[in-house]
């Protein structure tokens, strides 16, 4: 092979490889175009997908699940979204009558009655079913005093599982897998304990015989078995910590003409579980407020009241401790108790943002302040939250720094009407919380 014909060969054999390496260059940029656009594709998906769930929370959101309509009354809904579907009355279900929710809608109620509907997205994607009950309106007298709460549980409640040195020295836990956190203890070996002092004495005298334990859990009652242990003192124990009582200091909402109260706009809850307590009996008492805590962003303030646990001071039964306040009867009333006349409640969809009053007792008697309605949550799951407020009223926000806990029930009045209470403060801004719509707390 002569000199050229080497040259042409070498030249040939650079030229194939150049090929090569463009062509896996060119793979390489196509692989990289590939899946650039997968991703682009990816991002307009996500963001397609984003879209329609937040614009789809947002119609389910402006379209609560309960509604309340007065009876005998024309009364207006502007829910204005891109819904449609069919009435019926629940007694009544293959009749039914269809209806939209892109226009303002007007119900012309009879007597009390209840309706669902059936609603879709565009007449054609299902969305939600809203119940609507037919109600008598009603007045009712807001009160905003401050009262003193005492109840005390059904039996004892469990709030922990602890551990000791029996005799031996060694560490045991005799409820252990056995009693858990939130558990009510109703009956020892058949007999009724009416309070932690009735336990521990029945425990100490066991003599480490098995103990059968009526038990509530998760609203079921059940029978459990116990043996307690000897701890290094040569007492008998269980190991557990229990509470039998709470006291408090809230505010009374509204008064009904037959003397039903209605207070706090949430439930009693246990400080260590924070689990709704459940109410053997309960206490109202008159309390005077001795000290105000200022609150602040980050650090919430709190009335301080004081209580005497007196016959002479007693304003009522507790009878009921739920989700939505604490209710019952209320009979030692004073006259000047009584400061406001009686007014209509307001239903949700009445409400608007904007300016409203709550009234509370701050400096002796109950007193009306100004506040702003910022949002209204007509769906919002936390049934005590469906109320967004800030407090504008510069004198409030002078002696109380905002919100503070034992405010919790002070009514909340907007238009004349009777719309909600306080129930808690935004920790990050103490100048806000919220309320629950006074048609929850009524329908309890």
């Amino acid at each position: 092979m002569n000199l050229h014909d080497k040259q042409q060969e070498i030249e040939q054999y650079r030229q194939n490889e150049y090929e090569k390496l463009k062509y896996k260059e060119l793979n390489k940029f196509r692989k990289r175009i590939y899946y650039y656009r997968r991703f682009l594709y990816f991002l307009l998906f996500a963001g397609v997908l984003a879209f329609a769930l937040t614009w789809w929370l947002s119609i389910w959101s402006r379209v609560p699940s309960s509604i309340k309509l007065r009876a005998e009354t024309a009364e207006t809904l502007e829910f204005m979204v891109p819904v449609s579907g069919n009435i019926y009355r629940e007694e009544v279900s293959d009749k039914s009558i269809p209806i939209d929710l892109q226009r303002p809608v007007t119900f012309k109620t009879g007597t009390t009655s209840r309706y669902t509907v059936d609603l879709k997205v565009f007449g054609i994607i299902p969305l939600k079913s809203v119940d609507i009950e037919i109600i008598q309106d009603k007045k009712v007298t807001p009160a905003g005093i401050p009262i003193g709460i005492y109840v005390k549980t059904k039996g004892v409640l469990v709030v922990g599982i602890g551990e000791f040195e029996d005799e031996t020295g060694q560490t045991v836990s005799p409820a252990m897998y056995i009693l858990q956190p939130g558990d009510y203890i109703l009956e020892v070996n058949d007999e009724e304990i009416t309070g932690k002092d009735r336990l521990i004495d029945l425990v100490t005298h066991s003599e480490g015989q098995a103990m059968i334990m009526k038990v509530i859990r998760d609203m079921e009652e059940i029978d459990l078995m116990l043996k307690p242990a000897m701890n290094l003192s040569g007492d008998y124990k269980i190991g557990v910590w229990v509470r039998d009582n709470a006291q408090g200091v809230g505010t009374m909402t509204y008064i009904e003409e037959d003397g039903t109260f209605g207070a706090l706009g949430h439930g009693i809850n246990d400080v260590d579980i924070s689990a709704l307590m459940t109410l053997g009996s309960g206490l109202l008492y008159h309390t005077e407020i001795i000290n105000i805590t200022r609150g602040s962003d980050g650090s919430p303030g709190e009335l301080t009241g004081f209580i005497e646990y007196d016959e002479s001071n007693l304003l009522g039964q507790i009878t009921d401790n739920t989700p939505y306040g604490i209710f019952g009867v209320c009979n030692g009333l004073r006259p000047e108790d009584i400061v406001y006349e009686p007014m209509p409640i307001g239903l949700k969809q009445d409400i608007k943002k904007g300016p409203a009053q709550i009234i509370c007792s701050i400096t002796g008697a109950p007193k009306i302040y100004d506040v702003e309605i910022t949002e209204i949550n007509l769906d919002n799951d936390n049934v005590n939250r469906g109320i967004v407020l800030r407090i504008t009223d510069t004198e409030l926000l002078s002696l109380t720094g905002g919100i503070v806990q034992g405010m919790s029930g002070s009514p909340i009045i907007q238009d004349g009407k009777l719309i909600g209470a306080v129930t808690h403060v935004l920790v990050q801004d103490a100048t806000s919380g919220y309320g629950i719509f006074i048609e929850n707390m009524i329908a309890h």
